[in-house]
């Protein structure tokens, strides 16, 4: 019998010809999963071994493991930036690396998964945040830190309770409220009140999937109970003597602490038999109630604690001047949105609506700033948000209308150290504008909606205390993301922007929605069976002679199904092909390259077309290394999709990760409603296959547009 600390079935093989697998995967799944797929497949051959590699994209899980080929592997070797399933590599030697290490060091990987660890399925996970802060730390994971991740992760799946719950709140408080001395009611008997429950009902959900998947990015599926238990009792003041929860702030922290305590939690060495019951059984309940008690007893007294305390120091305050006063509440509401400041702020100007209604006004003004000045920002600046945000943001500008401040959470959580001030920032002007205006408000509730219901006094001041403030937070929000480089995260770890990372996050954000089967919860079986069908299902490229002759200015007007002249399934013609570029610069490229596409008469608007590639570009660079660049977006601008290349002999300096400039320079446009697959395929296709460097020497030596279409031809 093999002992657990042997490899067993030849898994310790150290002679030439073994048998390797591997699997590649990234957060959204497009080209460095492909690229790392092919660097190791070409690294291994060459090496004179076999290796089968799994990739885990974003059109799902193609070339997947079989329990047979697992069986007879001497190592696998895990690339990935996301987490991946290893209970079926139980008992064989593993190698865990970030994605950016199987491309650029792929002949290393093969040396050092000889001697890997042979995983046993106990206690490993829980190295593995050190393993990826060690990793980064060495340059060779480039991504985004462990911390960092996680906190996206809660970010992602938390935007939907966001969206739908602010949404349906908004709808029927809309359609079926009355105002009342009570704030804006609906009548019980009412559908919209039945509208408004199912809202609340996923509002309620919001914090508690935020810190769920916070721990569940730490630590896989054991960490998720815990997590999102710890979240409701953050958000549930009750539960520890507070008149409010600690908001999204508090979920954030039980979501690290769920994580962290699950993960050490795993390295407890435990009885053999006790092992399959550990991640599903005891840790989630060792776990959950020591994160809930600990919440409960130690860190709720303190909330509790600040609760009281605000409250009494602002019945201090009343008898001031209306200025500060404002400026203190509208702080106050701006910072946790929903969390004890923001609740002791509302609940203090709600208890004297019928005394002293200015105080209330003060509120009610400084409620919708948040969620309008995120909204605003997003779309005087869209180039700093990626489109899920950019969604994001106008859901935010509707939820600020009816007074919903959660709905500026999502960028809080996002990008804190830039986001909470701003808010904080709009929020005391439009509160010290309220208060010097004697704005009153008659009904415990803020937002435009009041002013448009009626309820509050001194309404042409409100507007402009609510549109000076949502400016303000717009404002400072852009400025502080121009002065820290802008990405999504750069509070959380300034390695953000990593180059590894941002050259494959498309453009396309999935939604939240989608999240789960991006982040491998469907990512095997049907998934990869219907991704490997459509792949294989594609229309092969015909290869163009390059004696053929060729007329560079060939009228535009052609036929485009003329097979002779496109590739890439009929998306890349003669008429999108460039030999040489003009421009010296990206940002010149991106523009010469748009120009090349619209002479196929599938660019609406070429300038459109443009911006949305140079807001793909601000989300970080798609210079893949290799001497590669495949700029792309997804837009409306075009009517269909469509594919341009050109070369830069000189090269053209494009952020890639491994300091080459772009010689061979690919761009992808797709509309709207088409990017889905079609844009997720041509770029594994392309990423594949310009991975071979006899491939990517054709391509350069290539004399003519003719020759430069009949080397493109081969990708299929």
């Amino acid at each position: 019998m093999t002992s657990p600390a042997d490899p067993p079935n030849g898994a310790g093989a150290s002679g030439p010809g073994l048998k390797l697998l591997a699997v590649t995967a990234c957060p959204t799944g497009i080209a460095h999963t492909y690229m790392a797929a092919e660097k190791l497949a070409q690294a291994a051959e060459s090496l004179g071994h076999s290796m089968k590699v799994e990739t885990q994209g974003s059109i799902g899980a193609e070339n997947v493991l079989s329990d047979n080929d697992v069986s007879q592997a001497d190592g696998i070797i895990i690339a990935a930036d996301k987490d991946v399933d290893r209970s079926r590599f139980i008992g064989k030697r593993v190698l865990v690396v970030g994605v950016a290490d199987g491309i650029h060091r792929p002949e290393r990987l093969i040396e050092q998964v000889r001697n890997a660890p042979v995983y046993q399925g106990d206690g490993q996970e829980a190295r593995r945040g050190a393993a990826s802060a060690a990793s980064a730390a060495s340059g060779g994971g480039k991504g985004r830190s462990v911390t960092y991740k996680a906190l996206m992760n809660g970010v992602s799946y938390m935007i939907p309770f966001v969206v739908v719950g602010g949404l349906l709140i908004a709808v029927s408080l809309a359609l079926g409220g009355d105002t009342t001395s009570k704030g804006i009611v609906i009548p019980d008997d009412s559908f919209w009140k039945t509208v408004n429950d199912i809202g609340s009902i996923g509002f309620q959900l919001m914090i508690p999937a935020l810190s769920g998947y916070i721990a569940y990015a730490i630590a896989d599926r054991p960490g998720l109970v815990p997590g999102m238990v710890g979240g409701w009792i953050a958000a549930h003041g009750e539960l520890y003597d507070s008149e409010a929860g600690a908001g999204f702030i508090g979920a954030i922290v039980t979501g690290f602490l769920a994580g962290y305590l699950v993960l050490w939690i795993k390295r407890v060495k435990v009885p053999k038999f006790v092992q399959p019951i550990m991640p599903i059984i005891v840790i989630p309940i060792v776990a959950t109630s020591a994160l809930g008690l600990f919440f409960i007893y130690v860190l709720g007294e303190p909330i509790s604690w600040v609760f009281e305390r605000l409250t009494d120091w602002l019945g201090g305050l009343t008898g001031t001047s209306a200025a500060l006063l404002g400026i203190i509440l509208g702080l106050m509401i701006a910072f946790d949105m929903g969390g004890p400041v923001n609740k002791t702020a509302f609940l203090f100007g709600a208890g004297l609506v019928s005394k002293n209604p200015e105080v209330m006004g003060a509120c009610a003004a400084a409620i919708p700033v948040p969620p309008l000045g995120q909204g605003l920002a997003t779309l005087l600046r869209r180039r700093m948000f990626d489109d899920q945000e950019r969604e994001t943001g106008l859901a935010a500008l509707f939820m600020g209308f009816f007074g919903i401040t959660e709905g500026a959470i999502p960028f809080a959580a996002a990008r804190p150290a830039r986001v909470i001030p701003a808010n904080m920032l709009g929020g005391a002007v439009a509160g010290a504008i309220a208060g010097v205006a004697s704005v009153e408000d008659n009904v415990p509730h803020g937002g435009p909606i009041v002013a448009v219901l009626g309820a509050v006094g001194g309404v042409p001041m409100f507007f402009v205390a609510v549109v000076v403030g949502t400016a303000v937070t717009a404002l400072v929000t852009i400025g502080l993301m121009s002065v820290g480089g802008g990405g999504r995260g750069s509070d959380a770890d300034a390695d953000a922007a990593g180059a590894a990372e941002a050259a494959e996050a498309v453009s396309l954000a999935p939604s939240p929605a989608d999240a789960p089967v991006l982040a491998g919860v469907a990512s095997g079986g049907g998934a990869g069976a219907a991704s490997g069908a459509m792949a294989d299902s594609s229309a092969k490229a015909v290869s163009v002679s390059a004696a053929e002759p060729r007329d560079g200015g060939k009228d535009a007007a052609a036929p485009e199904d003329e097979a002779a002249d496109q590739v890439l399934s009929g998306y890349l013609s003669e008429q999108t092909v460039k030999e040489r570029l003009a421009a010296d610069g990206k940002d010149a490229a991106i523009r010469e390259m748009a120009e090349l596409l619209a002479t196929t008469g599938k660019v609406a608007d070429t300038a459109e077309l443009v911006r949305a590639a140079l807001a793909r570009e601000d989300q970080g660079t798609t210079g893949l290394g290799e001497e590669i660049a495949i700029p792309h977006a997804k837009t409306d601008a075009v009517t269909a999709p469509v594919v341009g290349f050109a070369r830069s002999p000189e090269g053209i300096e494009w952020g890639a990760p491994d300091g080459t400039k772009a010689r061979l320079v690919f761009m992808i446009a797709v509309p709207e409603a088409a990017a889905g697959d079609e844009h997720l395929r041509i770029l594994a296709l392309l990423s594949r296959k310009l991975m071979g460097v006899e491939f990517r020497e054709r391509l350069l030596g290539a004399a003519d547009v003719g020759a430069i279409l009949g080397v493109l031809g081969e990708i299929e």
